[in-house]
Parts: C-alpha cells; structure tokens; sequence
C-alpha cells in the first residue's frame, strides 16, 4: 500500500486576523519605495505556492516568471498588460496572469489578496 504525504489544511476564517510579515519595499516599484508584507500559507514542490499580499500604492513594472492566480480581498489597481488591455482589478475581483505577462501596475489603494503560483 501506498502512502500520500499528509499536506495540512489551511483555512483562513477572516484574512485580516494573521499576522503579515515585512517583506521590504516592492522590487518592481518604478516610482516612490512601495511598503509590501505578506504571509506564506503553503509550499509545495517546484514553484507552487499559496499566500497573501499586502502592497501600498505606486506604480510597478511586471514581469511573471511563473503563473499567478489573484483574488482581491481589499484596495484597487489598474493593471495594463503590454501591448495589451487595461484592467481595473478591486476588492472581491479575480485574475490570472500567466508566466510571461508584461505591464505595468498601478495600484491606487493599498491593495490585500490571495495569490496562488503554479
């Protein structure tokens, strides 16, 4: 008989109760140094994580090295994919930006979410 390893159950009742992390400024910050912090919830193997995000407002350059699944639980950006569309992303809004997306961010209010890469 084969064995699965256990992975724990994360579940997260109310987001604003963990406790977040400093992570420095946001790299990706073309303007003003961006405060970010954030929490990682679950690795697994390769580049497969889970976790949540808080970054304040500025603009920043992308470039995705891996997939990234959002969902916005408080603020508002406006994000423009290069040669692309612009998007308005807010509080209880979704999205995907798969590896190789380019553009920029704009984030107008301080912006929370739960980010999957994959």
């Amino acid at each position: 008989m084969t064995t699965t390893p256990s992975i724990p159950t994360v579940v997260i009742t109310d987001a604003r109760d963990i406790e977040l992390e400093d992570w420095g400024p946001l790299p990706e910050a073309t303007g003003a140094p961006m405060r970010t912090a954030g929490k990682k919830l679950w690795e697994g193997d390769g580049v497969l994580e889970v976790g949540l995000w808080e970054c304040e407002p500025g603009p920043s350059r992308w470039v995705f090295e891996t997939n990234e699944s959002i969902t916005m639980l408080s603020g508002r950006m406006v994000v423009t994919e290069d040669g692309g569309e612009l998007y308005e992303i807010k509080a209880g809004d979704s999205a995907v930006f798969p590896r190789g997306w380019t553009g920029l961010w704009d984030i107008k209010e301080t912006v929370f979410k739960v980010y999957t890469a994959f």
